[in-house]
C-alpha cells in the first residue's frame, strides 16, 4: 500500500462479521464495507462509497493481522467531468500492467467504475487509512 497514510477511527476499518439469519455482514466498518477490487475487475458496479473530507472514496486494497484490518487503500470517486486526463476500463489499464503498477498516482488512477447507476473515474493517488484514536461520541 502507498500513498499518504491517514490515521482515522478504527471502528471505520472494522470488517464485521457475517450473519447467517440476517444474511449480511454486521459490525463493518464504512470503510472495510467499500472494497471493490473485485468488482472493479469484473465491471460490476462499486460497492457503497464511504465519505472522507468532503468527497466519496472506494476502497481497493485492506491489510489484514490476525484476522483484523490494519489499513485500507482507497481511491477518491469523481464525476468523469472532474477528472483530469483521459479515463479508462480496468481492461484497458491491465493491458500493460508493469506501466500502471509503476503509475505515481497508483494503479486505479484514471480507472472507469460504475456507481448509483451512472459512470465515475477513481482519481489517485491512493491514501491508506490505518488505525488511529476512537471518536469519542458526545453526551449533547
Amino acid at each position: 500500500m502507498s500513498g499518504e497514510r491517514i490515521m482515522i477511527d478504527p471502528a471505520r476499518l472494522a470488517s464485521g462479521q457475517w450473519c447467517h439469519r440476517a444474511q449480511k455482514t454486521l459490525g463493518q466498518g464504512d470503510i472495510s464495507a467499500s472494497y471493490s477490487a473485485d468488482r472493479i475487475g469484473m465491471s460490476q458496479p462499486v460497492r457503497k462509497p464511504f465519505e472522507w473530507q468532503g468527497g466519496l472514496w472506494v476502497c481497493v486494497a485492506n491489510g489484514y493481522n490476525n484476522g483484523d484490518v490494519t489499513s485500507a487503500e482507497a481511491y477518491r470517486l469523481v464525476h468523469p467531468q472532474m477528472f483530469d486526463g483521459e479515463p479508462m476500463t480496468y481492461a484497458a489499464r491491465v493491458v500493460d500492467g508493469d506501466a500502471a503498477r509503476a503509475d505515481a498516482n497508483g494503479f486505479y488512477h484514471g480507472m472507469k467504475v460504475k456507481h448509483a447507476g451512472g459512470e465515475f473515474v477513481l482519481c489517485g493517488p491512493p491514501v491508506t487509512f490505518v488505525p488511529g484514536q476512537s471518536e469519542q461520541l458526545t453526551l449533547f
